[in-house]
C-alpha cells in the first residue's frame, strides 16, 4: 500500500475492488503527476485537500481539519463508514501515515480495526 491509497477523508482505497479492477483511479492517484485535473474533480473534500496541501497529503495534515465544515459535514452523515473514516483520519493525525498503512494493510475493506 502507498500513501496515495489513503483517501483525503481517511478512507482506505487499498482494498477497493473497483480500484483493483481499474474502474476507479482512487481519491488521489494521478493528481501528483498531472495525469488528472483537480479542477474536474467532484469531491469537495478532495478538491480542497489537494489544492491546499497537494496530492501527497490527507486532510489529517491540514491545520483546519478539526473545524473544516466540508469534512465535518461528511462525518456527520448517517452511516458506520463515516465514523470509521473519521477514526482513521484522527489516527493518522496522532500517529502518522506509516503506522496507519501498517494497520490498514490487514483490512478487508475501506475501514477496519486500528490499534
Amino acid at each position: 500500500m502507498s500513501l496515495l491509497e489513503i483517501g483525503c477523508c481517511g478512507a482506505y482505497c487499498g482494498t477497493c475492488r473497483a480500484l483493483a479492477d481499474g474502474v476507479c483511479r482512487g481519491c488521489r492517484m494521478g493528481y501528483d503527476t498531472g495525469e488528472r485535473d483537480i479542477e474536474k474533480a467532484r469531491c469537495r473534500i478532495k478538491v480542497c485537500c489537494i489544492k491546499r496541501l497537494g496530492a501527497e497529503h490527507t486532510c489529517a495534515d491540514c491545520p483546519d481539519c478539526l473545524t473544516c465544515d466540508t469534512l465535518q459535514g461528511m462525518y456527520a452523515r448517517k452511516g458506520y463508514k463515516y465514523r470509521k473514516y473519521r477514526q482513521s483520519l484522527e489516527f493518522i493525525r496522532r500517529h502518522g501515515c506509516d503506522r496507519f498503512i501498517k494497520a490498514a494493510d490487514k483490512w478487508k475493506g475501506a475501514y477496519g480495526r486500528l490499534p
